[in-house]
Order: structure tokens, then C-alpha cells, then sequence
């Protein structure tokens, strides 16, 4: 009973610090404490394409990301756009511009247990997204996660069903606020198995190269480059 109620406690500020990743507002939120965990809905119909995001760039097959940070030290990334074509190509977009580059990890959560690595905000305070040149707004993308076995993933909304691409350690997914759709830049990787998250955030692919480096990164390091090394032409705008 009484490591339960532990687990809980922890699950709980886990989860705070990660919901309050990337921002609805442009405020800084008060605290941790403020934010609640995800509810988990039931799984709707998935989407039969991407096409009801006209605006927004997409990844139609896989591509690779070789990520250099702390200096010199490359992670190899390898980003999923037959499962999260959306989220992968968010990201891929966004590296191709050169967006990432000099950006801070500015969230390191390894207490009470290794949990993730947070980055890819302009601001590097947790508040900040991409806003696209000529735009007064933040480029935000739907919540998508695909349901395994499924044809297609659902869009804008948490699910209960096991998705396809899970929070293994090594794994990268966008970070949110509480909105589903609130996700722009930020960014994380995870220290460790997270299943609990499964079904509530976004993940669009994994380290393939380099795992061992996410365990040595600080709060604060930045990301020196970011550069799509293959796929590039999967990549649909």
C-alpha cells in the first residue's frame, strides 16, 4: 500500500513536469503543481489520412537525424513517419531550417528516477515554439498517436489502446501542454521505459546511435547541430 501511494506521488510530479513543456500561453505557469495528468479517452475512429492538416509539413516514410550536442558528441535519430507522419515531419522541418541548432536542453529530469531529457525551445524557459517567419503565432500540431494494429493514427485526442510507437528508453516525442493540440517545437527524450505515457504524448521515433549520450547530458547544454542525413525526400510540406 505504502509504495504504492510512493509511485503514485512520483508518477504525479513526473507527469507535471512534463505537461508543462511546451506552453499555451507564452506565461511561465505558476508551478508543477498546477497541471493535472492526461485523462485517457476512449480510442475514436482513427483519420484516414493527414490531409485535414493542409498547412502542417509531413514525413511520408522515415528519415534519420544525426543530432550533435555537448560540443561534438552525435546522437542518430531515426524518425517514423509511417506511424507518426505528422509529428515526424514537424520535426524534420524544423531541422532542415536549421531551427534547432543552439538551442538548450532546458529540462533534465533524473530524480527520483531517470525520466527525460527536454529541449528545441527558442525561449529556453519551457515556454516557447516555432513561429514561422512572416507569423505572429506559434505553428501548432494535433496530438497523434496510432493505435496498434490500426490503418491510420487518431488525432487531437489521448488514447487507451497499446500505440504502435511506445515510450522505450532511447525513444523521442513532442512535448504538450495540457491542450492535445498544443505541441510546436519542444521536444524529449526518454531516460528509461515510461509506459504510463503511452497513449497521452506523441512519440515519432528513437536513438538508434548514441544512447548513451542522452545519460550525459545537462541542463542547460545546448545542441550544436541538427541535420537530416537521410529521407529528405519523404518530406512533404
Amino acid at each position: 500500500m505504502q509504495k504504492s501511494f510512493q509511485r503514485l506521488i512520483v508518477v504525479s510530479l513526473l507527469m507535471g513536469t512534463l505537461i508543462l513543456g511546451a506552453c499555451d500561453s507564452p506565461k511561465r505557469p505558476q508551478s508543477d503543481s498546477s497541471s493535472s495528468t492526461p485523462t485517457a479517452a476512449s480510442t475514436p475512429a482513427p483519420a484516414s489520412n493527414t490531409n485535414q492538416f493542409p498547412g502542417l509539413p509531413r514525413l511520408n516514410g522515415k528519415a534519420t537525424v544525426v543530432m550533435t550536442v555537448r560540443g561534438n558528441k552525435q546522437i542518430t535519430i531515426e524518425l517514423d513517419g509511417n506511424n507518426a507522419p505528422i509529428s515526424a515531419g514537424n520535426f524534420v522541418d524544423l531541422v532542415q531550417k536549421g531551427f534547432y541548432n543552439g538551442l538548450s536542453f532546458h529540462r533534465v529530469v533524473r530524480q527520483p528516477q531517470p525520466f527525460v531529457v527536454q529541449g528545441g525551445d527558442p525561449k529556453g524557459n519551457g515556454t516557447g515554439g516555432y513561429v514561422p517567419t512572416g507569423s505572429s503565432t506559434e505553428r501548432r500540431i494535433p496530438l497523434e498517436i496510432k493505435p496498434k494494429g490500426a490503418a491510420a493514427p487518431v488525432y487531437g485526442q489521448t488514447i487507451t489502446d497499446v500505440p504502435e510507437l511506445q515510450h522505450k528508453r532511447g525513444t523521442i516525442a513532442m512535448a504538450r501542454s495540457q491542450s492535445p493540440d498544443s505541441a510546436s517545437s519542444q521536444f524529449y527524450f526518454t531516460l528509461a521505459d515510461i509506459a504510463f505515457l503511452d497513449g497521452n504524448y506523441a512519440v515519432f521515433g528513437k536513438i538508434t546511435n548514441g544512447l548513451d549520450i542522452i545519460d550525459t547530458i545537462q541542463q542547460g547544454d545546448k545542441i550544436t547541430s541538427a541535420k537530416v542525413t537521410q529521407g529528405i525526400e519523404n518530406l512533404k510540406k
